[in-house]
């Protein structure tokens, strides 16, 4: 009895003197733990006889509970101590501004359809879609490619294995098939852009099987090519916002125009690289031309009283040029360092509601 009064006197000065919770939980194990005096006790009853274990128990029993008690009191005690000491030692600024989120930026070919639909906005054209699905009358045929043309080939168009009302279904390869659907569906006058995705089957650093495409369209009356140079020296001005921009217009041949014309951009060296403006070298940048008399005449027009341009280029080298980036592909690998140093804030892209030029 003695013996159980002095140990219960030891443990309580140690736990009234424990001023830490890692004291007071040396105190536990000390007493409670495996090798405790107290877990000793209670191992010794089985050893006693059973008029020794009836007597003796109750005490060892009472004696952890008393301890198991006070060691809880004061660890909550002092957790609670430990808490207000740290409230009263920290500080919450309310006026510092809150830690910044992980945000997502604008795609560079998002932010350059934005500006290309801004620009010819300010110029009268409306933005026209179409499926990215189509079937070869539209993407062919009634833009003058003969059965004969190589762009209708196995290796330059992803077609489907199954035809659609007798028609062979692709992935579009340019988006002139808006140019079509328009044609047929509003009548003229027509002024529009068709942006969107268009697939070819070719893949390097200048080429991915699938792109971004702008191409433009104007059907009205007494339309030439003087009103197509002026349209896109004023559109290039005002996308690469320099006024210094010189245009080259070299013959080509495209089987949706007719004349056709390459548009090559002037360039300049400036600190080792070519920058768009100036004449020291000549760069191509946009296919057009008037539109041809079949294509009008497919489209359920006259070509006598309706004529045209059209005009494209792809979205994805506009952007290259401007923004100084020299890989396609690395414009659809998803690289969060790529997508970071190119991306635009969504909150402060640039902008070229300015106009263009009268």
């Amino acid at each position: 009895m003695t013996e159980l009064k002095q140990l219960e006197a030891e443990l309580m000065t140690a736990i009234a003197e424990a001023d830490t919770p890692e004291k007071i939980e040396d105190v536990r194990v000390k007493a409670l733990g495996k090798q405790g005096a107290i877990t000793a006790l209670l191992k010794s009853l089985g050893g006693m006889s059973p008029e020794e274990r009836q007597s003796e128990g109750p005490k060892i029993h009472g004696l952890r509970e008393g301890v198991t008690s006070a060691i809880a009191e004061r660890k909550t005690g002092l957790e609670r101590a430990v808490l207000d000491a740290k409230l009263a030692a920290e500080t919450l600024d309310m006026t510092l501004p809150a830690p910044a989120f992980p945000q997502g930026s604008v795609h560079p070919v998002s932010q350059v359809m934005d500006e290309l639909a801004e620009i010819f906005a300010d110029m009268g054209f409306s933005v026209a879609t179409g499926p990215e699905i189509e079937d070869d009358w539209h993407n062919f045929t009634a833009l003058n490619i003969p059965e004969t043309h190589p762009a209708r080939a196995m290796h330059d168009t992803f077609y489907f294995p199954d035809k659609r009302d007798g028609k062979d279904m692709l992935l579009r390869t340019h988006t002139s098939p808006v140019q079509i659907r328009t044609m047929t569906s509003q009548e003229p006058p027509i002024r529009i852009i068709a942006p969107g995705r268009v697939y070819r089957s070719d893949s390097d650093a200048t080429h991915t099987p699938m792109f971004h495409q702008i191409e433009g369209l104007v059907i009205d009356k007494g339309i030439h090519l003087g009103h197509l140079k002026w349209t896109l020296e004023t559109f290039l001005k005002a996308f690469f916002e320099r006024d210094d921009i010189v245009l080259r217009l070299r013959p080509s041949y495209f089987p949706f125009t007719e004349p056709s014309v390459e548009i090559d951009v002037g360039y300049s060296i400036e600190k080792g690289r070519r920058v768009i403006g100036g004449s020291e070298g000549w760069m191509e940048v946009l296919g057009s031309g008037m539109v041809h008399r079949r294509v009008i005449e497919a489209c359920g027009l006259d070509p006598d009283e309706w004529q045209g341009f059209a005009f494209g280029t792809g979205v994805d080298r506009l952007a290259m040029l401007k923004y100084g980036m020299d890989d396609l592909r690395a414009f659809f690998d998803g690289d969060l360092r790529w997508l970071k140093h190119y991306g635009f804030s969504a909150l402060d892209v640039p902008t070229l509601s300015g106009g263009v030029g009268a």
